[in-house]
């Protein structure tokens, strides 16, 4: 059964816990990165990776390799200071890669 889990800064992931997903929080680029290929190690354990906006920028080519492939699907968050725009921003992207063109 495929899993979800959530990476980011404690305040962010905590509330996830209690909805039954994953968490796994971080206080730096570099844990955030370790994190992340761990989680991204095994492509049948988790169907959705939700990444908190502040770790995108040392995350991003991590992050590219999955764009085209179904899972997991990894989905920016806005964390506590709110959206930064990545999120919206490679949702933008994916929207334009599916349709052909800006639908947003």
């Amino acid at each position: 059964m495929l899993k979800i889990a959530v990476l980011g800064g404690r305040a962010t992931v905590m509330g996830f816990k209690a909805l039954g997903l994953d968490v796994y929080p971080v206080e730096t680029d570099e844990k955030a990165r370790e994190t992340f290929k761990r989680l991204t190690r095994n492509d049948d354990e988790y169907a959705i990776i939700y990444v908190e906006e502040s770790y995108y920028k040392c995350l991003s080519q991590e992050i590219d390799k999955f764009k085209d492939r179904p899972t997991p699907a990894v989905i920016l968050i806005p964390g506590r200071e709110g959206p930064l725009g990545f999120g919206q921003s490679a949702l933008k992207a994916a929207v334009e890669r599916a349709v052909g063109s800006d639908i947003l």
